[in-house]
């Protein structure tokens, strides 16, 4: 069973999402942006709810797997990570074929994509770190 305070540590920097998520709203509430966005094929709500759920997933298998065999943990992050980025191609792949030009809805994915990537990762350092 998974700690409290190991959960509390997931919500912990998950709940950084939540203050980036509305600057990254309000800052596309601006006229300039608020007409890119409104032409995205995913919105900023959709792809933080998707990269939640994937975040929570990677991060409970990680958990799971540290508890049952540390020595496994790193190859489980990286192996959760490259199915999550695969995943994430084919999310992503629509907005690489779209005719127009969508810069900003490019950079808009992969920031959002990052921001969750590095809360895995910092959430695995600290897990492997307690552990030594």
């Amino acid at each position: 069973m998974i700690s409290i305070k190991k959960l509390w540590d997931i919500y912990k920097y998950l709940l950084v999402v939540v203050p980036i998520f509305i600057i990254h709203i309000i800052i596309f509430q601006e006229s300039t942006l608020k007409n890119a966005a409104q032409g995205f094929y995913y919105s900023i709500p959709f792809l933080y709810f998707i990269y939640i759920v994937f975040s929570k997933i990677i991060l409970f298998v990680i958990i799971k797997v540290s508890e049952k065999n540390f020595d496994s943990t790193g190859m489980t992050f990286l192996v959760c990570t490259s199915i999550k980025m695969a995943v994430s191609y084919f999310i992503l792949r629509p907005i690489l074929n779209s005719s127009s030009e969508n810069t900003i809805e490019k950079v808009n994915f992969f920031a959002v994509f990052i921001l969750f990537l590095a809360i895995e990762t910092l959430i695995t350092i600290r897990l492997l770190n307690k552990n030594q």
